[in-house]
């Protein structure tokens, strides 16, 4: 006969909830100090920037037009020239697509440089925004490209003129002579306005100047990143290599969809969307876990169309369980985990600020076997096959144009290409 085992005294779990109490407790004020850090740091680059505002070159021309009703007292009508355009492929669900002749590719933030008139649309992708203060380069007036996510660094103008453009009144205005004074504001849609804009710049050129100008800082910041894709990784993959070639096979009708952090973050400089709408992300407060969603509505809304979604291991996590709906539903995407084992934005400041790493570990998961058994279909990339990227790419692309949604997990290495980059 079994004699059951004696129970634990009462009072010997004290210790260990005690242990668990003070664990969370220094876990959530390493966190607070992290945070408040970082904090610090924003407001610093802040003030220390203002009052100038990298803006957009003036075409040479502007478009003058009438203000919607209620427009604020002390403010002119509207009108100006418009030449904003977002950072690359960070379009959010209006992507611009490709680059043309003024539509610069991957150091659109050199458009800012020695500006004296601009509208942005999107100012806190674009540099205009107070958020994003960059530092003047050596010689006034001259574009500079910086590391920081591999984007550009230009001089702030003291003189440039902002024209502000939003439906609601009040929000137009929130953060009026506090960051920045707009010399319009405009009551109105946006997309109505940008109309009437382009309309109004029939015939309008660029300086030829500056449009040379943006191709060489293109031509630069392409030369920058094809030395890092050359450059070694201690184990894995090279990330930058990688999405290089996701961009060289990505057909004309695809749509991207991507949900991460560092791994989004490098792609949205080597990836670019084929077309207008054809690029949905988190979004400005960057809220992961959007990815399998909105995956599922891209295919639904366009049946015709690839799907390709760029996840980060970490974002991964929250859409995973999807793609049961995916198999189960018969909704063939494709998803590329770029799988670092960890949250690497988040540690990329974490580290260096706090000396530690808490928390941002994870591990090299197999998620393509994770997605077999949901009844997709799984491939790895790792260094065992490096020189088969393109051909697991083709074969995922064909498996899903069979009607099976696919995990392609590709395991990746860590690079300094976003490093200097802060996540808050």
């Amino acid at each position: 006969m079994e004699t059951p085992a004696a129970a634990a005294p009462a009072g010997s779990l004290f210790p260990s909830f005690l242990l668990l109490a003070c664990g969370t407790l220094v876990a959530a004020l390493l966190g607070a100090a992290h945070r408040l850090g970082l904090f610090y740091q924003l407001l610093h680059k802040v003030f220390r920037e203002l009052p100038g505002q990298p803006l957009c070159r003036s075409l040479g021309a502007s478009a003058r037009g009438t203000a919607a009703p209620g427009h604020p007292p002390g403010f002119p009508a509207a009108g100006s020239a418009l030449c904003g355009d977002p950072e690359p492929g960070q379009e959010a669900s209006d992507g611009a697509g490709e680059s043309g002749p003024a539509h610069p590719n991957v150091c659109r933030q050199a458009s800012g440089c020695r500006g004296d008139l601009g509208c942005s649309l999107l100012p806190w992708r674009d540099g205009t925004g107070a958020v994003r203060p960059q530092p003047p380069p050596p010689h006034p007036g001259e574009p500079q490209c910086g590391p920081e996510e591999g984007g550009c660094h230009c001089p702030s103008s003291h003189s440039s003129k902002i024209i502000i453009v939003n439906r609601n009144r009040e929000e137009m205005l929130l953060n009026s002579d506090i960051f920045w004074k707009p010399q319009e504001a405009v009551q109105g849609d946006v997309g109505s306005f940008v109309l009437k804009l382009v309309e109004g710049l029939q015939g309008q050129t660029w300086a030829p100047d500056w449009v040379e100008e943006l191709r060489e800082a293109d031509r630069q910041k392409e030369q920058t990143f094809r030395e890092k894709a050359a450059m070694p990784v201690a184990q894995h993959l090279n990330p930058v290599q990688v999405l290089q070639l996701v961009e060289e096979t990505l057909p004309d009708n695809s749509i991207l969809v991507v949900d991460g952090g560092d791994f989004v973050g490098t792609a949205a400089h080597l990836v670019q969307p084929r077309g207008p709408l054809r690029w949905l992300d988190p979004g400005a407060f960057g809220t992961l876990g959007v990815g399998a969603g909105f995956a599922l509505g891209a295919k639904l809304c366009r049946p015709d169309a690839e799907v390709w979604c760029l996840f980060g291991d970490g974002a991964f996590g929250y859409s995973l369980i999807e793609f049961d709906t995916f198999v189960r539903h018969k909704i063939p995407v494709m998803a590329l985990v770029g799988n670092d084992a960890g949250w690497t934005q988040i540690s990329r400041e974490q580290v260096p600020s706090l000396g530690s790493n808490v928390a941002c570990g994870l591990a090299y998961t197999d998620y393509h076997k994770a997605a077999m058994g949901l009844g997709a279909r799984g491939l790895l990339l790792s260094r065992e096959n490096e020189d088969q990227v393109v051909k697991v790419l083709h074969d995922a692309q064909q498996q899903c144009r069979d009607g099976h949604p696919v995990v392609v997990n590709i395991l990746i290495g860590r690079t300094d290409f976003r490093d200097g980059s802060i996540a808050v």
